[in-house]
């Protein structure tokens, strides 16, 4: 029997990713699609000959319903949200209304139309935000300090419930920072690795962040995809944090990001109190042993590895050259 895979955000980054995993696993790809009148598949213009689009949208139920319906597949992985934790603060109703709301109403299409369908949920480690003990684990309290953390917690809770309460193989995985020369530019690891290559090639002199102190488990987003897969693959759902373990500051990404160039980072990053958040998320690091042990499942790309990756892509982007994505 063919498999076929539903996946919602599949022009994110994770979206690309998993997308290419599973093609090569010989699985059918539909992806759910907002209607928009720009496009927006530049990180999947590769696959598009290979993949099935359906319009939908997590904010209207039978959207969701109807493609479900129509494609009948066997797993379902739920990456569409509001990602962006700065842009939750000054939406925080649309990031409820699509990353806690959104995920109830495609849970509930699964349960109406087929409860046999795999379902993962793209859970965060931003739920745990004011940490409560280091490392994070699945079992540690939460306390999200974003709205887009709450509307993560609320996804994952419900994720829960319905496994619970209707027996659907729904699992959760909780995701640490996990980053790819596809991350969007306004994240603060694509934002380094691209202006440094702007630095580089003399486009620009200096680099504004916000928060150097910062700490993340910051993995390789091409891992953690692989990770989401195997879930949906074990007898049992359940839910998991996928991590590396180890942690950095934004000021250690810096570094490498301008060392992988040349360049000394303290001459041109400036600290800019607007990109700091209304509450901060201090230190963020998984222990991913229950993932190793059940999904056998581990990082293959390490910290200086993955920021060198980036730079040297948009090195290639900033010069107009094609880089390997």
């Amino acid at each position: 029997m063919t498999r076929r895979a539903l996946i919602t955000g599949i022009t994110g980054q994770d979206g690309s990713y998993l997308a290419e995993l599973l093609l090569d696993k010989g699985y059918e790809v539909v992806g759910l699609v907002r209607r928009s009148s720009t496009d927006n598949d530049e990180r999947i213009a590769h696959l598009v000959d290979r993949v099935e689009f359906h319009s939908g949208d997590l904010i209207d139920q039978l959207s969701l319903i109807e493609a479900l319906r129509i494609h009948q597949p066997t797993e379902v992985y739920n990456l569409a949200a509001q990602s962006f934790v700065q842009a939750s603060f000054g939406q925080p109703v649309l990031t409820g209304e699509t990353t806690a709301l959104g995920v109830t109403r495609l849970l509930d299409a699964i349960r109406l139309v087929d409860p046999e369908i795999r379902f993962y949920q793209a859970s965060s480690s931003e739920m745990f935000g004011k940490v409560q003990e280091v490392p994070q684990t699945e079992s540690t309290p939460f306390h999200p300090r974003s709205p887009y953390g709450v509307a993560k917690v609320y996804g994952h809770w419900i994720t829960v419930n319905y496994r619970e309460s209707y027996g659907l193989h729904a699992s959760s995985g909780m995701l640490f920072n996990h980053e790819s020369p596809r991350r969007g530019l306004e994240f603060v690891t694509r934002k380094i690795s691209h202006g440094v290559a702007r630095i580089a090639l003399g486009q620009a002199t200096e680099l504004r962040l916000g928060n150097l102190d910062a700490k993340r488990d910051w993995g390789y987003a091409g891992d953690y995809v692989d990770a989401m897969w195997r879930m949906l693959q074990q007898d049992e759902p359940g839910d998991f944090v996928i991590c590396t373990g180890e942690t950095h500051t934004v000021r250690e990404f810096c570094q490498a990001a301008f060392s992988r160039v040349g360049l000394d980072w303290e001459e041109h990053v400036v600290v800019d109190q607007r990109f700091y958040r209304p509450a901060e998320v201090d230190l963020l690091v998984g222990d991913g042993s229950l993932a190793a042990e059940r999904l056998d499942w581990r990082p293959t790309v390490g910290f200086t590895e993955l920021v060198e990756m980036m730079v040297d892509a948009d090195l290639a982007l900033v010069e107009g050259r094609i880089a390997e994505r």
